[in-house]
């Protein structure tokens, strides 16, 4: 429990003596600080205790957000991580032949969206799952549908080393790629799917690829990396958790 924490909202009376830890409660910070929502609800309606009513704020430590009571619940002002596309990792350039993220993932959200901008003369850009700074080396299998001109071509790869997400890049040609992890942090198979908007054959037309698969593995994963076999692997990713309430 932080310094300015608090486990009551007191209520004072006529005549009585206030003292300077007293003063000090509502001095500290101007709004009621408290660790959890248990503590903040145990503060009020009690003896001696203010009555909880529309308009109260309150700072809640263990979430930092900021809370208002509308009457009938208490509602955030912000941030509230739990809600909508949140970015937990800020765009960052990379610029060798693997890029290892670990530590991100968490029970905090279900599924993982990942913004990735990169050069390379690879063949293709391949992802793997790690956990506690070890990546998983088996059993993952996807589906690759490449779109160019009027040409669908469709692969399957099974029981392989890692996932596709990508693939080359020419000169100062950018590759995009939108990544979804779904279930990474849960023990439990992982889904991913992948689009690549890029260029076709190195002649700078446009092509599209969709890639989607599982790793089987049920482990609950922290992190990632994206490599290549051979040459060098340059660009820049963002990370987003797709948040589980409304």
């Amino acid at each position: 429990m932080g310094a300015n924490a608090q486990t009551s909202v007191p209520l004072y009376v006529a005549a009585e003596v206030l003292t300077a830890a007293d003063m000090n409660i509502s001095a500290g910070t101007g709004v009621p600080v408290f660790a959890t929502t248990v503590t903040r609800d145990a503060a009020f309606g009690g003896a001696g205790e203010k009555v909880l009513a529309e308009g109260q704020l309150a700072y809640i430590e263990a979430s930092d957000v900021v809370q208002y009571y509308t009457g009938s619940a208490w509602a955030t002002v912000g941030p509230n991580t739990g809600v909508g596309l949140v970015c937990i990792k800020a765009e960052t350039a990379f610029a060798s032949n693997t890029a290892a993220v670990d530590n991100i993932f968490s029970s905090t959200y279900s599924s993982y969206r990942l913004l990735i901008n990169y050069q390379t003369s690879a063949s293709s850009v391949l992802m793997r799952l790690r956990v506690g700074g070890v990546a998983a080396t088996t059993v993952y299998r996807y589906q690759t549908t490449t779109n160019y001109s009027t040409t669908f071509v469709g692969a399957r790869t099974t029981s392989t080393s890692s996932w596709s997400i990508g693939g080359p890049s020419t000169g100062a040609f950018t590759n995009f790629v939108i990544v979804d992890l779904y279930g990474v942090a849960i023990a439990g198979t992982t889904k991913y799917q992948s689009l690549s908007l890029g260029e076709s054959n190195g002649d700078f037309e446009a092509a599209n690829v969709l890639f989607g698969g599982s790793h089987s593995t049920a482990t609950a994963y922290d992190g990632f990396d994206i490599n290549v076999s051979s040459g060098t692997l340059t660009g820049s990713y963002t990370i987003y958790g797709y948040g589980k309430t409304v």
